[in-house]
C-alpha cells in the first residue's frame, strides 16, 4: 500500500465519492463537509504508524436541519462503497493493515452526520456562531481549538458558516491573550527556582523533573506567543519546532533535558528562559520587561523572576472582570486530565469552579 496523507485521502474522498452521491441522491441539500474532529492528520503529522487504527478515508457532514440527518445517512449507509484508493471505507474497529494486505472487515463506514450546532456544542460546549464569552474562551482547551481551526473544509455550502466558524476561533481576543499568557509565566515563576535548589541537595532526578515540568510550560507558552494552539503531548514538541524562531530554544531545551550536570542544565534552561522572555517583550501586549536572568535572592542559582511578566501582563488586561482574576489562566493550564479536558461539560464546571467568589 502507497501511504496517502489522511488530510488527502479525506479530501478526495468527499470530492470523487461522498459529494457525487448526495448529488445523485440528494440533489440541492445544503451540508458542509471537512475533517475537523480530532487525529494526527488534522495537523499534517500522520505517518505510516497512523494507518494501525481509526485511520482510513473519511470525512464530517453538516447540515442545518436536523430532520435531514437520518435521509443523509440512509444514503451513505446504501452506496458508500467498501474501499477506497486500496483503502477500507467500511470496517469494524478501523482499517486494518496486515502484512500489506488492507481488509475491509465490516458495516461502519467514516462518514458522519450532524447538525453543525449541536456538534459544535457537543465538541465544545458552546456553538461560537453565537459569540463566546471570556469564560467560554477559557472553559476551552487549546487541541479542541487546534483541531477545528486545523484540518480542512472541503465544501461550505450552509453559506459558510463552517468558514466563519473556524474565523472566529482563529484566535484569542487580546486581553484573554494577556491572562493566557500571565498564567504560562506563573507557573514558571512557581517553579524556575525549585530545579536549582534539587540540585544543591543532590537530588539529580528531582532537578531533571522540575526542568522537564518548565519546558513543558514553555514550550506551550512559546506556542501562543506565535499565535498557535498548543496540541496535546504527543505533538507538542514537533508542533514548537516548526516554530520558524524555535531553534535556539530546541537546543536550549536539549541542553536542559540533557545528561549533563547542574550547571549544564542551568545554561540550557537560563537561555531559554531569556528567548521567550524576550518573545513576550517581541508581542508588544505589554510593557517591556528585563530579559536577563539573576540570582534567586542570595542563592547560588539564576532564575528569571518571571513574576515580573506576569505584573507587566496583568497591568495591560483592560477588561476590569478579567484583570480582577487570580493568574490560573485556560483550563488545560491547570488540569491535565484526559477525561476532563475531552468532556467539556466537565471542563467548563472545572474552569466555573475556580473563578473568583
Amino acid at each position: 500500500m502507497t501511504f496517502v496523507p489522511g488530510l488527502i485521502l479525506a479530501r478526495r474522498f468527499h470530492d470523487e465519492v461522498v459529494a457525487p452521491l448526495l448529488a445523485r441522491r440528494l440533489p440541492g441539500l445544503p451540508y458542509s463537509a471537512g475533517l475537523l474532529d480530532g487525529g494526527s492528520e488534522l495537523f499534517g503529522l500522520d505517518t505510516p504508524r497512523s494507518t494501525d487504527h481509526d485511520w482510513g478515508p473519511r470525512t464530517q457532514l453538516f447540515v442545518a436541519d436536523a430532520t435531514r440527518i437520518a435521509a443523509v445517512r440512509a444514503a451513505l449507509d446504501a452506496e458508500l462503497p467498501a474501499e477506497f484508493l486500496g483503502w477500507p471505507a467500511r470496517f469494524a474497529g478501523g482499517p486494518t493493515v496486515r502484512l500489506g494486505v488492507v481488509r475491509a472487515d465490516g458495516d461502519r463506514h467514516g462518514v458522519s452526520v450532524d447538525e453543525l450546532g449541536s456538534w459544535l456544542r457537543d465538541r465544545l460546549g458552546v456553538d461560537p456562531r453565537a459569540g463566546l464569552s471570556t469564560a467560554d474562551w477559557l472553559a476551552t482547551p487549546t487541541q479542541r481549538l487546534a483541531e477545528l481551526t486545523a484540518g480542512a473544509v472541503f465544501h461550505d455550502g450552509l453559506g459558510g458558516a463552517l468558514t466563519a466558524v473556524r474565523a472566529r476561533l482563529a484566535w484569542y481576543p487580546d486581553d484573554v491573550w494577556r491572562h493566557v499568557l500571565a498564567a504560562c509565566w506563573q507557573r514558571v515563576a512557581q517553579a524556575e527556582h525549585l530545579a536549582g535548589r534539587c540540585a544543591e541537595v543532590g537530588d539529580e532526578l528531582g532537578s531533571r523533573v522540575v526542568t522537564a515540568g518548565l519546558a513543558r510550560d514553555l514550550m506551550r507558552l512559546g506556542l501562543l506567543l506565535h499565535r498557535r494552539w498548543p496540541p496535546y503531548p504527543k505533538w507538542l514538541g514537533t508542533v514548537f519546532a516548526g516554530l520558524p524562531a524555535a531553534g535556539p530554544v530546541v537546543d536550549a531545551l536539549a541542553v536542559a533535558l540533557g545528561g549533563g550536570d547542574w550547571a549544564a542544565r542551568q545554561a540550557g534552561l537560563v537561555r531559554a528562559l531569556e528567548t521567550l522572555a524576550g518573545w513576550t517583550n517581541d508581542v508588544g501586549l505589554a510593557a517591556p520587561v528585563d530579559p536577563a536572568a539573576r540570582p534567586f535572592h542570595d542563592r547560588p542559582f539564576l532564575v528569571l523572576h518571571a513574576g515580573r511578566l506576569v505584573e507587566a501582563l496583568r497591568a495591560a488586561i483592560v477588561d476590569p472582570e478579567l484583570r480582577g482574576r487570580p493568574p490560573v489562566g485556560a483550563v488545560d493550564q491547570y488540569v491535565d486530565n484526559v477525561d476532563v479536558l475531552t468532556a467539556p461539560g466537565r471542563a467548563r464546571r472545572v474552569a466555573a469552579a475556580v473563578l473568583p467568589d
